[in-house]
C-alpha cells in the first residue's frame, strides 16, 4: 500500500471537522431532531435550532407531559446546556418538577424526598419513559421530570 496524499479540504466534513458553526448546529439540530422522533414523542411542526449550547425547541405538543420530555430529551444531551422552550400544548395540564441528579441519588431516595414515600419510584421511572431505560441507571447532573400525584 502506501502514503497517500489527499488535498486537506475536500472530501466529506465529517465529525465537525472542517464545518462551520452553521453547519455543525444544523448537524446539532438535526441529530437532536431524529432523537425525539425515535423515542416517539406526538409534537406537530417541530423545530430545533441550536445556538451555541442552547437549543431552541418549537411546535405543537399533545401533552404537558410530552412537552417537557421533548425538553429532556434535548438538555441531556451532552453539548446542550440550556433548551429555550417555545412549543405549545394541545391538552392544558399542570407542569411537573424537574430534579437533577447528584452523587448519591436514586430514584427511591428521590421519591421519598419529594412524595415522602420511597416506594412510589416508580412514578418517577414512568414519568421519565422512554429516556429511562431501567430504574437504576441514573447519573449525576441528568434532569428527571418528578409529576405531582394525583
Amino acid at each position: 500500500m502506501g502514503l497517500f496524499s489527499f488535498i486537506k479540504n475536500a472530501g466529506a466534513k465529517m465529525f465537525g471537522i472542517g464545518k462551520t458553526t452553521e453547519e455543525e448546529a444544523f448537524d446539532k439540530a438535526n441529530a437532536l431532531g431524529n432523537a425525539v422522533e425515535k423515542l416517539g414523542f406526538d409534537v406537530r411542526d417541530i423545530n430545533i435550532e441550536v445556538e451555541g449550547d442552547t437549543a431552541t425547541v418549537w411546535g405543537e405538543a399533545e401533552s404537558q407531559e410530552t412537552r417537557e420530555k421533548v425538553v429532556l430529551v434535548l438538555g441531556n444531551t451532552e453539548g446542550i446546556a440550556s433548551v429555550d422552550d417555545r412549543m405549545t400544548v394541545a391538552i392544558e395540564e399542570p407542569q411537573a418538577k424537574f430534579h437533577t441528579v447528584v452523587s448519591g441519588d436514586s430514584l427511591s431516595k428521590i421519591a421519598k424526598e419529594v412524595y415522602g414515600d420511597a416506594m412510589k419510584y416508580p412514578i418517577i421511572f414512568e414519568a421519565n419513559k422512554p429516556m429511562l431505560k431501567s430504574p437504576d441507571l441514573i447519573y449525576p447532573g441528568q434532569v428527571l421530570r418528578i409529576p405531582a400525584l394525583d
